[in-house]
């Protein structure tokens, strides 16, 4: 996009703003989330990559397509949309079109200056801070994170005009202080993993006939994973795709992939991922760059999948604003330019997973629901989205509870359980964590799982999660979560002690951004099973797995998600908000998926 805006424009836009400031209505105001200070005055002439989410009058309409071919039991069901079908459901009213378009042009922004997604249902422009600060009537201040260092360009509020105000849903970046980040625990023994595992003589019996290796209890493999999950004998053909979310500048090394096919999935050597840079995402090939979040998602979901055709997304991360300096932009949570990238591609992988999230809190619930709706339609469209649901139990994320901050960020600071999103989201598959064999919800770390303070309960799960609820001792937790709130997680898989390559050494790593891709490799089973037999992939899945797929976990009952410095929520029978459904087991799943017509 060319350079459009100079300071004569600027001055331009100020006195055209001017006469409208009596005009302008709030828009949205946050109270500061903890941990921030107001750090001073950003450059006038720096770059802020605006983003400007208008209306979906239809995404209701959307919602009930996403449903009807979601459901087992609709006739509908595998009857995916197509990206264009979706794309005209999710388009604004022209009205709101011609709104967003005569102000832009207010401030000398033409057709030419701005990106439009494929609905025109976002609108993205370059823009310098003292060009925004008229557009928004607001002021933006650099703050700093005073536990990491790290430095945002934000407002705390902004408005718009009056005859705006009702074609326009959220502007971005303004008041989001989100710190994306991966779901991992501390890495264990960099270096100085235990050496792979020899296949036993014994085995531990778990029931229904699955047998598995007892190293399995110190050291996670792929066999582990097949072995456990009832996997082993699946005849595949590597139909379907998968892909595989990075962020951040986590690279993924292709040698280390080669290494880990050698130890743990030698009919995989020689064989690769397509690479796909996102907004400028980079995959550096160096051993000293390789990345541990991203190396134990391709290794995991990769290597259980294969031969399933895989994809690696890299999307450039945030720039960090360094004060005093011209940085050249200040970017929004980069899943937002992966979501756009791939809506505009018309085959995206049709099983995919993220292990990166936000406390959802720090993301304003406008843009939350916007980015949710994003998900929604590549569900409709027949992707299956997973999200790891964090590492932090009922807390923020953080597995170290001496460092957890359980408080609303609403200026009222009031204690309370801290959910997480995308996982939160209920058009995506949320992924907690077990850990030992027979399985128990995960104790080195915690499951991330709890309840949405954005999202309300969908129906699929309304019977499972009441059941939960029915069973609390009356006042538990009382006033620390939102029961009419979506629950997550759905599901579980192991998430600890993972045997990965990195930098050309093993290490053990560990975190539901381990149990979320692992479970996104046999989801690409699944649907490699159904392509088999001329079925179409999966789509979202959630609607599936607590109605006709529910009885095909295995219930995980021991454990709890500690957070907030209580003991949490207790796993127990049937779907509870610490390994949601369970962990699957893939033979049973197979059955499910594979019969009938659908």
């Amino acid at each position: 996009m060319r350079l459009f805006i100079s300071v004569v424009l600027a001055i331009t836009g100020s006195v055209l703003a001017k006469d409208a400031d009596c005009h302008f209505k709030l828009k949205e105001s946050v109270a500061l989330p903890r941990g921030w200070v107001k750090h001073g005055l950003p450059p006038a002439d720096h770059n802020i990559n605006l983003r400007i989410g208008l209306p979906q009058p239809n995404f209701k309409l959307l919602e009930q397509h996403l449903y009807e071919v979601s459901d087992p039991f609709h006739e509908r069901y595998g009857q995916h949309l197509s990206k264009e079908e979706v794309e005209a459901l999710v388009a604004p009213h022209q009205e709101s079109l011609d709104s967003v378009d005569k102000w832009l042009a207010s401030f000398g922004i033409g057709e030419g200056d701005a990106q439009r997604s494929p609905a025109k249902d976002w609108v993205k422009l370059r823009v310098p801070v003292a060009l925004a600060e008229k557009m928004l009537n607001t002021t933006y201040y650099v703050w700093k994170h005073l536990e990491s260092g790290d430095y945002l360009v934000r407002t705390t509020s902004y408005s718009l005009p009056v005859d705006v105000h009702a074609h326009v849903d959220v502007v971005q970046p303004t008041t989001m202080f989100g710190r994306f980040k991966g779901s991992k625990s501390t890495v264990v023994s960099i270096g100085d993993a235990p050496d792979a595992p020899k296949i036993s003589t014994s085995t531990i019996d778990i029931g229904n006939g699955i047998m598995v290796d007892p190293s399995c209890n110190t050291t996670i493999t792929v066999t582990c994973l097949e072995q456990l999950y009832n996997a082993t004998s699946f005849q595949r053909q590597g139909k379907g795709t998968i892909g595989i979310t990075g962020y951040l500048e986590q690279n993924a090394n292709i040698q280390d992939l080669e290494t880990f096919f050698a130890e743990q999935r030698p009919d995989a050597v020689g064989s690769n991922f397509t690479f796909i840079s996102v907004a400028g995402g980079i995959n550096n090939q160096s051993l000293a760059a390789a990345g541990d979040e991203a190396n134990l998602d391709v290794q995991f979901a990769f290597g259980i999948s294969h031969p399933v055709p895989a994809t690696f997304y890299s999307t450039a991360g945030r720039p960090p604003f360094i004060p005093d300096v011209n940085t050249p932009t200040d970017t929004n949570e980069p899943y937002s330019d992966w979501l756009d990238f791939v809506l505009s591609h018309p085959n995206p992988p049709s099983a995919i997973s993220t292990s990166y999230g936000d406390d959802e809190q720090t993301v304003p619930e406008s843009f939350a629901k916007k980015a949710c709706q994003g998900f929604a339609q590549l569900g409709a469209r027949g992707v299956s989205l997973m999200f790891s649901s964090g590492d932090g139990g009922v807390g923020d994320n953080d597995p170290n509870p001496a460092t957890q901050t359980c408080f609303t960020n609403d200026g009222r600071n009031v204690t309370r359980f801290i959910p997480g999103f995308p996982a939160s989201c209920p058009f995506v598959t949320a992924v907690g964590g077990t850990t030992n064999v027979p399985e128990v919800a995960v104790s080195r770390f915690f499951s991330g799982g709890g309840f949405s303070d954005y999202f309300e309960r969908p129906a699929y799960q309304d019977k499972v999660v009441q059941n939960y609820l029915n069973a609390l001792p009356k006042g538990t937790y009382e006033g620390l979560f939102n029961p009419n709130g979506r629950a997550f997680p759905d599901v579980s898989a192991q998430s600890d002690r993972y045997r990965i390559w990195v930098g050309g050494r093993a290490i053990l790593i560990g975190g539901t951004s381990a149990s979320s891709p692992a479970f996104t490799g046999f989801v690409a089973l699944l649907n490699d099973a159904r392509l088999q037999k001329g079925l179409p992939p999966l789509g979202f899945l959630n609607p599936l797995f607590y109605s006709q797929a529910a009885g095909a976990f295995n219930d995980i009952t021991v454990g709890h998600n500690s957070g907030c410095g209580t003991t949490g929520f207790n796993a127990t029978k049937g779907w509870d908000p610490v390994t949601g459904l369970g962990t699957p087991n893939f033979g049973k799943l197979v059955a499910v998926v594979t019969a009938g017509k659908h």
